[in-house]
């Protein structure tokens, strides 16, 4: 039967849900979401494929799905976009550009697309009109998540933001072992903690001595917090000068470790962009050497005093 809202009408119970784990889970949304449907309905039909036996496999529309069950509903709208399931992934991350995926998202259906039906690099790259670096991209990033990363990130536990933008940089630049990193995510995982204070809990883990660690490791998390605050507060005797440089460090750390990330990604090729962007590396670029012997001055200093 056709919906009206477009699609057909199918059965939850018939839905085969095999891929809702390549796709990320969040609490918050998916209670927006189950308000939405109980006031208006589905608005917008979940997409798969029908497989040579008419079941309908879902690729997108998980949370849609859960709300659905929670509300007891029979039927949901459904749109077919593709005759088999590879041809269906490779629909979905071609549309992918308006936001439906995260980057995550898209490394799972990529390494899909080329362990289960044997693509390689160039033809995912070519069926996609996209680089083989965007491809390998999104492979190499999922390569350097464990099991437990990548499980408690599509959980919902555990923020993509976080391991992209603050473990991932951290292990690649200090050669942090998967275990810690693992040991770290298994002790933050489903405390809604914020972006910030698992930045702080990161830095801490990796750099700030066993004693913190075990505390995290424990579970012991204020513990650590608490500990990072009282050194903010120890700074008020500080002059203007040196919380300015402290200020100004803390910036720069933090921006270091994204931006070695973020400049190598190909999606940045707008030529406004590329120009702004080409004046202000050509900036750094010029003082980069006196700016690293500073660095390195101070560290001797502050060793040896």
């Amino acid at each position: 039967m056709t919906n009206a809202k477009g699609g057909i009408e199918v059965e939850v119970k018939s839905i085969d849900r095999k891929y809702e784990r390549y796709r990320m889970k969040s609490a918050g949304r998916e209670r927006v979401l189950l308000t939405s449907i109980l006031t208006g309905g589905i608005e917008e039909p979940l997409v798969g494929v029908f497989t040579s036996a008419a079941v309908p496999v879902l690729l997108d529309g998980f949370k849609r799905l859960r709300c659905a069950d929670k509300l007891k509903l029979s039927s949901v709208p459904f749109e077919s976009i593709g005759e088999d399931e590879a041809v269906g992934i490779l629909h979905l991350l071609r549309i992918s550009n308006h936001g439906s995926l995260t980057l995550l998202e898209q490394a799972k259906w990529v390494d899909e697309l080329r362990k289960v039906y044997g693509l390689s690099i160039p033809e995912i790259a070519s069926r996609l009109d996209r680089s083989s670096a965007w491809v390998s991209v999104r492979l190499n990033v999922l390569g350097e998540m464990s099991d437990v990363v990548r499980e408690a990130i599509f959980r919902g536990d555990f923020p993509a933001y976080s391991f992209l933008y603050t473990l991932r940089p951290i292990r690649r630049l200090n050669e942090v072992p998967k275990a810690d990193v693992d040991d770290f995510v298994k002790a933050v995982s489903g405390k809604r903690l914020s972006h910030r204070a698992i930045e702080i809990l990161a830095h801490s883990f990796f750099r700030g001595g066993e004693e913190i660690r075990t505390q995290i490791k424990s579970g012991d998390l204020g513990f650590c917090l608490e500990k990072m605050k009282s050194q903010a507060e120890g700074a008020q005797g500080l002059s203007e000068l040196e919380k300015r440089a402290l200020r100004d460090l803390e910036i720069v750390q933090s921006a270091t470790g994204r931006l070695i990330l973020r400049l190598k990604n190909d999606a940045l090729r707008e030529p406004s962009f590329l120009a702004q962007a080409g004046l202000l590396v050509g900036g750094i670029l010029r003082n980069s050497d006196r700016f690293l012997a500073t660095l390195r001055g101070f560290n001797d200093r502050q060793r040896n005093t």
